[in-house]
């Protein structure tokens, strides 16, 4: 039901120019989104990207003056744009937090007659507690080593079959077992159940008291230093009316160093972890008991995400979700003599994409049919949190969500042949991305390295796992004017020198141009998905679509 406009010819040459297309012959017809869609000209985008990366904002941290800053700047463009406030008559729903830093007191212990282990802290392990309470401890909790830790009856898997661990440690590997059997799972398509949020949170509902992941580099696509640096500062979470108390007791990393050492204190062999890839793998009791106690220092308040909405016409109560994560890491520890993260690709530029975006959608001449509502959500770099908020506590009912779209990390390198959508094969959004890129005479490709998993690293991640279809796309690297190579030089550059440092700042001599085309094609989508009457479905195989299932049959007209 995608609505067809005449454009005008200038338009229309304008259109070709701006997508990159060589011979109007060979391309699909544009239509009101590709029209709308050149509304979006960046400079807008620069102008908001310029305030939001700005110092005086103060790298955006949740609880601080930035985020009254941020938050103010983002409630009074949407008003401006005519957005209406997204939560009843306010722009902001409330997200309470709790921070807790968890110290641990002395070593990880296990012990066994005659013979104990002690793993030294952070070298060798870390562990936190989500529990909301001055001290928690394992006492005596015996050891046993569940595989993967994983329940996917889906793939015909379950560590825990017939295993009863309550009360007990559970030490479980990371990823799934599709890492390095392609036969299994999705390959190396980490699905959800490789995550270490899955591992901890399943360890929790088998009544676990403490549960452990094995560190490896590969499978967990960083290394032991992420782990060390993450794991030993404050942490926040939401807060919850159990003070979470149906979380583990304890929740950490061990070395894959000292798992040796553990199956041989234990008499075991360390090859039982190549062994818990295979089918038919049963638990095994370790024979070994296991102490640690962790005091923690607690500190509670609320932070805030921002919603506003353009409303839709005939099928008003069904809506399509933006999201981006206006948040980052405020003022830290000087980088060259700045202690400023200004953030300005993670995130300003998808959150200053969700105000351009918002723009398109405003000056169309007629509403769409659904509603499309702009999330901007607080604490992604503290875990997913705000979305995580959000999916819990939905303004919008899931079951009339029809999707969520993601804006996450817009780099300023130029225009990109491809398109790289993150956890390709999951959703039938793939083919709304595949016909929005065939216009800018792109195409698209999954992640370089799937098995890393990063469909579970941003806040549409919060929205599948309720159910609700979510496409991210990542900056492309197939660059048009150097070529690969370069794109991907470019990309590692960011990483290794200004992701999550003071130096990713915003500079007016940005190349914006693939930016551009990246967020034109964003609203394309969304576009698209606004004037339909049906609902996109995850594809066989997703471990998200029971869950759609449940909540929603599939419309047709």
């Amino acid at each position: 039901m995608n609505q067809i406009l005449r454009i005008p010819a200038g338009l229309l040459l304008g259109a070709v120019l701006l997508t990159g297309c060589r011979d109007t012959r060979d391309q699909p017809e544009l239509t009101a989104a590709d029209s709308l869609s050149l509304a979006i000209d960046g400079e807008a985008f620069r102008r908001h990207v310029a305030v939001l990366a700005s110092d005086s904002l103060e790298g955006r941290m949740p609880f601080t003056n930035g985020e009254a800053k941020t938050i103010a700047y983002l409630s009074e463009q949407f008003s401006e744009l005519g957005l209406e406030p997204g939560n009843g008559d306010s722009f902001f729903q409330e997200v309470p937090l709790v921070g807790i830093n968890s110290v641990p007191q002395g070593s990880l212990a296990f012990t066994a007659p005659g013979k104990s282990l002690e793993l030294k802290y952070p070298d060798d392990f870390v562990a936190v507690s989500r529990r909301a309470v001055p001290e928690v401890a394992l006492r005596n909790s015996e050891l046993v080593f569940a595989g993967f830790g994983i329940n996917a009856p889906e793939f015909d898997w379950n560590d825990y079959e017939g295993l009863d661990v309550r009360g007990k440690t559970v030490l479980v590997l990371v990823n799934d077992p599709g890492f390095a059997d392609s036969t299994l799972f999705r390959g190396k398509n980490m699905t959800y159940y490789g995550r270490w949020t899955y591992k901890y949170e399943e360890a929790a509902r088998q009544g676990a008291a403490g549960v452990l992941i094995i560190h490896e580099t590969a499978p967990a696509s960083y290394g032991w230093n992420v782990v060390k640096g993450g794991w030993s500062q404050p942490r926040l979470y939401l807060a919850a009316g159990d003070n979470n108390l149906s979380r583990a007791a304890a929740e950490g990393w061990i070395t894959r160093d000292a798992a040796g050492r553990l199956f041989d204190l234990a008499g075991l062999s360390a090859d039982l972890m190549a062994e818990a890839g295979k089918r038919g793998f049963k638990a095994v009791p370790m024979h070994l008991r296991t102490a640690v106690t962790l005091r923690n220092t607690i500190s509670r308040s609320v932070s805030h995400n921002v919603i506003a909405r353009w409303p839709g016409t005939d099928r008003a109560d069904e809506c399509i979700i933006y999201t981006a994560h206006w948040d980052h890491f405020g003022i830290g520890e000087k980088v060259n003599g700045d202690s400023v993260y200004n953030g300005a690709a993670d995130n300003a530029s998808g959150t200053a994409a969700l105000l351009e975006i918002a723009r398109a959608f405003a000056r169309a001449p007629e509403k769409p049919l659904r509603s499309v509502v702009f999330l901007a959500v607080t604490a992604e770099e503290q875990g997913l949190l705000g979305s995580e908020y959000y999916a819990s506590h939905p303004v919008y009912p899931v079951d009339k969500t029809v999707a969520n779209i993601n804006v996450d990390v817009l780099q300023p390198f130029g225009r990109m042949k491809d398109v790289i959508v993150v956890g390709k094969g999951q959703s039938e959004l793939d083919e709304y991305v595949e016909a929005a890129a065939r216009k800018q005479d792109r195409y698209t490709r999954g992640e370089p390295d799937p098995s890393g998993g990063f469909y579970f690293r941003s806040d549409h991640f919060n929205f599948a796992k309720a159910g609700i279809p979510a496409l991210y796309i990542e900056n492309g690297s197939d660059s048009r004017e150097h070529g690969e190579a370069w794109g991907k030089a470019r990309k590692d550059e960011y990483n290794s020198q200004r992701y999550h440092s003071p130096a990713d700042e915003y500079t007016p001599d940005w190349d914006i141009s693939g930016i551009v085309e990246d967020m034109r094609l964003i609203f394309a989508v969304g576009y698209r998905l606004s004037t339909e009457n049906t609902f996109p479905a995850w594809k066989q195989g997703s471990e998200f679509k029971a869950i759609r299932e449940k909540q929603v049959s599939k419309p047709g007209n």
